[in-house]
């Protein structure tokens, strides 16, 4: 073997031999008519490089691949990946920017799309090519992307049996409009951001001097330039048959609203029906500043009486719950935005009774006139106040400017029905959801949840199927040619057609992605034997925009005449990873790891090995470069202890049966082994993937590296005999184990420590990747542990109360056994050339009661004491762990008082709270071996 392990060479060589053979491919030679075990990846953007997400994802399904691989399942790991309707677009039209030429405008929608494809077939599968320098085990020959030809079929299918179900159609209502990409958008597509302003102003203010504090329009306008959100404006709005009068609150109804430009479209204002001091004015009218418009009050539960003036301005065309006020109330929707965010007075209802100042808005950008509103209002007297106020501003994800409630008309899917079924579905227990607690967001969003928007303003994606005649109605078909007999048959012929220019929302066509990528509508073996899948990994930020799509579609359909089974039979939902401090991964911050940096520097095995040990259930995963570093040289020791097996001679021996191993330690260590595998099968089957790495950890370090390895050291360097074969042909055995338990976790140098060890052996061994799952000995080890686990334990209590009372390092000290019957006594003799090898004992004594100054450890009922008189102090040690226990106290005194504060558990970052948490266990923890330690030292 080489001295070094190396990570870089090893990796590459490896993956040839793996894509080779087509070890992934699905019904694989042997394994056709096996039960399969399916997962369809979570297709990434063809636009995207892998990022810590990924490699959390990708590495927890290639667990469970790898694993139910080597169990003899027919494994198929479904890879593609996912158009990306929006990113790809702009993409695309930077790179034309880039290189000088026409923008998409300019070039069309054909040759654009050209475009499209050209920079897909260049340049679309980085992501594939760095999921396997990851060591996915994908069924690569099986890759799909959801604008293939196969899967565009599907989605125009699917389109089309919804509408003839009568769950899709046409509707007007308000969507996320972005209006620098000037397309609707997903809420998973708008990134909340907090703004708050600075500038205050109150009428009727003075100074210091006494003097009216006058409204800075220009002031509020420079910092509106910066942020235009982050404040809260009150608007006086006069009572019909009132003369309005500034200083009399009697003749105005008063309003708070962070978007003073969207008066131009409020119907009305509501107030709570209960609220004493307003609901006199219900049922009366109020007059629009500006407008002229005569907009009625109305009582609604929406204006909440404790909140602002207790009076809300309802605008149903540019807010979502105004928008649910204005149904239930019959107001008129007035929009007045257009598509580009700026002031559009073509609806009737500004026809008349607009002010000059009103006129004046037309066509000018939102913010633009934001400030030119505010400062209208005040002149006109009507604007009470302006305060800072500290708001979440909606910003497209891709285009950075705040998104619109806009009213538009699109596409939508009635997807209540289908959101029973899939609720059913969990109940029944026909999908499991995994953490179980995060079943309850599941059925809050799907109990609560809306028609899906499912159309977008791109040119890149699904073209809506969808024909447009001559009186404006459409018909609905999944081809052109479909589409025209349909017209035919309702216009008569010769009628011109004209196709929505629309496409669909990326999530619809990945919502059909179980059951797409496997043939589907067509009758297919693959959709036969693989659907439904087996298991779903992916983020539990994506449980209602993806999951629960997926779970929709599924029940939208039928099959060769039944209902489409579910689409999984489980869903993982693992965490978001976060930074070693539990920060979310920002550029802004700097705290990004790049995943492939880190397979750079330290391999691929160590960032997978690190990633599936923080992988707890229900817990977003901290990593970072220090945690990376400790698994690489995880890879070290093994490697290290694979060199001292090669240097002992230790060779797979033919007819070796671990069962029948005779001396102690081997029966000891098989046992352990028998151990470990059973914690990684349960670990790993039960989706506890840092349990199932923290088993191969322990027992691959600490037990046979660290233990094995050092008590067998004497047998491997004597002379010949029939415990040293034993001894040699046992460790061969265990790395064996341990290469293919650990293997799920760390593919790369598992693979080559098999072929080296077949090679030792004189063999060709195949790929441990497609090897049987090791089954335990189920050898009886109680008696070889009582004796080997007495010594490891012993040995491992000296050291630690050693450490604990600052023994120094080169020190020997005898151990003095107190009360040991003749049994126990032997016992310990067995052990006394162990004790003085490994536990720097410089003799083993015993005695019927404790020597005087001595340290006390009870190791499995018998008493061990350590005489250190002379070596420590003993006041000394007594005052430093004293005042180090006293000093954690009051650290943790603080903290609690922080912990317990509730203003700062509602202020805190959610990390920050996590931080002191984990601050107050390590303490604690520190403090329980402090008062071992004092009480060991009497």
């Amino acid at each position: 073997m080489e001295k070094t392990f190396d990570p870089k060479q090893i990796e590459a060589r490896i993956a040839r031999a793996w894509d080779q053979s087509d070890a992934f491919r699905a019904q694989a030679a042997g394994r056709a008519n096996a039960e399969p075990f399916t997962i369809v990846i979570p297709p990434p953007n063809v636009t995207g490089s892998l990022h810590m997400g990924h490699a959390l994802n990708n590495t927890l399904q290639d667990i469970l691949c790898r694993y139910w691989r080597m169990k003899g399942r027919d494994v198929l790991w479904q890879p593609g990946t996912d158009h990306a309707g929006i990113a790809t677009q702009m993409v695309v039209e930077r790179k034309l920017a880039s290189e000088g030429k026409p923008d998409r405008r300019t070039l069309g929608r054909e040759s654009f799309l050209q475009e499209v494809w050209d920079w897909k077939a260049q340049s679309g599968g980085t992501i594939i090519n760095q999921l396997k320098r990851l060591g996915a085990s994908c069924d690569w020959s099986r890759e799909r992307f959801t604008m293939d030809e196969g899967l565009s079929r599907a989605v125009l299918a699917f389109f089309v049996r919804l509408h003839e179900k009568g769950l899709l159609y046409k509707d007007k209502r308000l969507v996320n409009w972005d209006p620098k990409l000037l397309t609707a958008i997903s809420d998973l597509e708008v990134e909340q951001k907090e703004v708050k302003g600075s500038y205050a102003w109150k009428r009727g203010e003075t100074d210091k001097e006494g003097n009216p504090r006058g409204f800075d329009a220009a002031a509020l306008g420079k910092i509106l330039d910066r942020e235009p959100g982050g404040h809260l404006y009150y608007l006086d709005y006069a009572i019909e048959g009132m003369a309005f009068d500034p200083a009399d609150p009697a003749t105005c109804i008063t309003v708070a609203t962070t978007r003073p430009e969207t008066m131009l479209g409020d119907t009305a204002i509501a107030v709570h029906p209960e609220n004493e001091r307003l609901k006199h004015l219900i049922g009366r009218h109020a007059i629009l500043p500006l407008v002229g418009r005569r907009i009625p009050i109305i009582a609604d539960d929406y204006a909440d009486p404790e909140k602002g003036t207790g009076a809300v301005k309802i605008t149903p065309a540019h807010d979502f719950n105004d928008f649910d006020v204005g149904k239930r109330h019959g107001l008129a929707m007035v929009n007045l935005l257009d598509k580009e965010g700026r002031i559009d007075l073509s609806d009737p209802a500004f026809a008349t009774g607009l002010s000059p100042e009103a006129l004046a808005l037309a066509e000018r950008p939102r913010f633009e006139a934001r400030k030119a509103i505010v400062a209208f209002l005040e002149a006109a007297g009507v604007l009470r106040q302006v305060e800072p106020h500290a708001q979440q501003v909606p910003h497209g994800d891709r285009s950075g400017v705040p998104i619109e409630p806009f009213l538009t008309e699109q596409w939508y899917v009635d997807v209540k029905p289908l959101a029973a079924k899939a609720m059913e579905w969990v109940r029944s227990g026909a999908i499991t959801i995994l953490p179980a607690n995060k079943e309850a967001d599941f059925f809050r969003w799907m109990e609560n949840i809306e028609p899906w928007c499912v159309s977008r303003q791109l040119w890149w994606g699904h073209q809506i199927p969808a024909w447009y005649g001559p009186d404006g109605s459409y018909v609905v078909a999944e081809s052109e040619a479909d589409a025209r007999r349909q017209a035919e048959a309702k216009w008569g012929t010769g009628v011109t057609l004209t196709r929505d220019p629309d496409v669909l929302d990326t999530w619809f066509s990945s919502a059909l992605w179980p059951f797409s990528t496997l043939g589907w509508p067509d009758s297919t073996a693959e959709l036969t034997k693989y659907y439904p899948t087996s298991v779903l990994v992916t983020g539990a930020d994506i449980l209602f925009f993806w999951v629960a799509r997926m779970m929709m579609a599924s029940a939208a359909l039928e099959h060769e005449g039944k209902p489409l089974d579910v689409p999984f039979r489980t869903v993982y939902l693992h965490g978001l990873v976060r930074d070693e401090k539990g920060r979310k991964m920002s550029k802004s911050v700097g705290n990004v790891l790049d995943p492939l940096e880190v397979i750079e520097a330290m391999g691929a095995d160590a960032l997978r090995f690190t990633i599936a040990s923080f992988a707890a259930q229900g817990r977003d995963p901290k990593l970072g470069l220090k945690t990376a570093e400790g698994y690489r040289n995880f890879c070290t020791k093994l490697w290290n202890a694979s060199r001292l097996a090669e240097m002992y001679a230790c060779r797979r021996a033919p007819g070796f049966d671990p069962a029948g191993a005779t001396g102690a330690l081997n029966i000891w260590a098989i046992g352990e082994a028998d151990k470990a595998l059973a914690g990684i099968v349960a670990g790993i089957e039960g989706y506890r993937f840092n349990e199932a790495a923290l088993s191969a950890y322990k027992f691959t370090w600490n037990t046979f590296c660290d233990w094995y390895l050092e008590l067998a050291k004497p047998v491997l360097q004597g002379e010949d005999g029939p415990l040293k074969a034993e001894t040699q042909a046992t460790t061969a055995f265990l790395l064996d184990r341990i290469v293919a338990m650990l293997h799920p976790f760390m593919p790369f140098i598992t693979e080559e420590l098999w072929q080296v060890f077949g090679e030792w052996a004189g063999q060709k061994p195949g790929l441990l990747c497609v090897e049987a799952w090791p089954e335990p000995v189920g050898r009886d080890s109680a008696a070889a542990e009582a004796e080997i686990g007495f010594v490891v334990d012993l040995i491992t209590e000296i050291r630690s109360a050693r450490a604990e009372m600052n023994v120094p390092v080169a020190t020997l000290a005898p151990v003095v056994f107190v009360g040991l019957d003749d049994a126990a006594q032997e016992r310990v003799g067995r052990a006394t050339d162990v004790l003085k090898r490994l536990a720097r004992v410089s003799e083993v004594q015993f005695a019927p009661a404790p020597p005087g100054q001595s340290v006390q450890l009870v190791v499995r009922g018998l008493v061990a004491c350590l005489p250190l008189a002379g070596i420590i102090d003993f006041a000394a040690e007594r005052k430093r762990l004293t005042t180090e226990r006293d000093k954690l106290v009051k650290d943790v005194e603080g903290t609690m008082r922080k912990l317990t504060n509730p203003d700062f558990l509602a202020r805190a970052p959610e990390e920050v709270v996590e931080e002191n948490r984990e601050r107050v266990a390590e303490a604690e923890a520190r403090m329980a071996k402090i008062d071992e330690a004092l009480a060991r030292l009497g």
